[in-house]
């Protein structure tokens, strides 16, 4: 299995940085209760114990066949993790914890790692699985922008070997299986929530080389999932999504969910009788008690986007209701993907998104590690996995035009000056032009930069 790592992008930023200065260094000689959510958090929600225990149980998602989503809460705990009826095989038999890249577009450090498990599968159908989990992988890069920054990911699939084929509650409410994460249907009553042990998620997800997302694969055609957006794992994680691997519709309660996770994006639905909202302006981005006139006089929240055509439909601005109140919040748009599913991001959502992916990724890497000694007679590559990307590069600091864009070099085409022995840094700088992100402290993210000592 590949070597472990643990990271977060901006550790990665602060190693990068204090390399550049080391390089430089050389060169001088040296969601609510279900009830009402709490005021001021419109978008949140977090884990609790049920009334009268110390089990705790966590604030989730639900997703109706029409495209509707609720709330509802379920145990951290399944009851559906027991263990097997005699005769049946445990988890950890063969197979059990093997790790397969779906998709490797590089090193754990630089990408965005979705780690997907499955549910429900017995040792014989892995394999169904693995195929299971590339197509729900399919569903998702289908919407924008995962489609243009597919290749900042790479998707791991941890198998888990269940003593039981199939989900409890499948195709009924009496139906029981043992499985390795003990998934089930009808989780708070709900025919379509489907739930799991979250604790089983977590030591399934440790065996991937990184985990940034999330999603468990159940074995089932049985339309349903769950949004578990309170959950932030040591592992790096924040949230599961569960999906039904065998219903093409499925896919799209993942994308919803990333939109919490990746997006720090609130939903935009909203409960009749829930009143008016009355606290503070919310921090997430799709979300504002301003209208659009007050929104556009303050230069703040999506003021950028108003009155910008949206692929989710219609035209940005102030539409009333959002994080869960009809009224005194409002939303970009009148329908996103994050008040219904079957739809695309809107404008502010997409921009959200995008600035997430790079929290986690970078636009420029290379085969030859950062910091490397090289010399004139070597040859220098880099990739840029977003499409348009532009590249600069600088000797000593100064830019060199004349290599603008160019992702292969032979360093004797640096023409080096000085003594042999003279270190000089080269330094490559990617960035994203990309005009789906308009805020300038987003646009920072987009912007990632390589250096190198070359001598003649």
């Amino acid at each position: 299995m590949p070597i472990r790592t643990r990271r977060r992008r901006g550790r990665a930023r602060t190693a990068s940085a204090l390399l550049t200065a080391a390089l430089a260094t050389a060169l001088l000689g040296a969601s609510p209760a279900w009830s009402a959510p709490a005021p001021g958090a419109p978008g949140t929600s977090g884990a609790s114990a049920a009334p009268g225990t110390d089990r705790p149980r966590h604030q989730v998602e639900a997703f109706a066949e029409d495209g509707t989503i609720s709330h509802a809460t379920a145990p951290a705990a399944s009851p559906y993790l027991a263990t097997p009826p005699a005769g049946l095989t445990a988890p950890g038999a063969d197979g059990d914890g093997e790790v397969t890249a779906l998709v490797r577009n590089g090193d754990p450090a630089a990408k965005l790692d979705v780690v997907v498990i499955g549910d429900g599968y017995t040792a014989q159908e892995q394999q169904k699985f693995r195929t299971d989990a590339a197509e729900k992988w399919r569903e998702i890069t289908a919407v924008e922008p995962y489609a243009t920054y597919r290749q900042l990911f790479n998707v791991w699939a941890v198998s888990a070997v269940s003593p039981e084929t199939g989900v409890t509650g499948d195709p009924d409410q009496a139906t029981v299986r043992h499985t390795a994460l003990g998934s089930y249907f009808w989780c708070d009553g709900v025919e379509r929530l489907l739930c799991v042990d979250d604790k089983a998620v977590d030591r399934y997800a440790a065996k991937a080389p990184q985990a940034d997302l999330v999603i468990v694969v159940a074995n089932t055609a049985k339309y349903g999932g769950a949004g578990y957006n309170d959950i932030k794992s040591p592992l790096g994680y924040e949230g599961i999504a569960t999906v039904a691997g065998g219903n093409a519709k499925s896919g799209q309660i993942a994308v919803h969910e990333t939109g919490h996770s990746l997006g720090k994006l609130a939903d935009e639905y909203a409960y009749d009788g829930q009143g008016t909202y009355q606290g503070a302006e919310p921090p997430e981005a799709n979300l504002s008690t301003l209208t659009a006139d007050r929104m556009r006089d303050q230069g703040t929240k999506w003021a950028r986007w108003l009155g910008q055509a949206s692929p989710d439909g219609g035209t940005v601005g102030s539409f009333e209701g959002g994080g869960y109140y009809p009224t005194g919040l409002y939303r970009p748009t009148e329908n996103s993907i994050m008040r219904s599913l079957g739809r695309e991001f809107n404008l502010p959502g997409r921009e959200a998104m995008i600035a997430g992916f790079y929290r986690h990724a970078t636009p420029l890497t290379s085969p030859t590690p950062a910091g490397s000694r090289l010399t004139a007679a070597d040859r220098l590559t880099v990739d840029l996995p977003v499409p348009d990307t532009q590249l600069h590069w600088y000797l000593d600091g100064r830019e060199q035009p004349r290599l603008r864009g160019r992702t292969a070099l032979d360093l004797e085409a640096l023409h080096l000056t000085g003594p042999r022995s003279r270190p000089h840094l080269l330094t490559a700088v990617a960035t994203d032009p990309t005009p789906a992100v308009a805020d300038p402290a987003l646009r920072k993210e987009l912007t990632g930069s390589l250096s190198w000592l070359v001598t003649k």
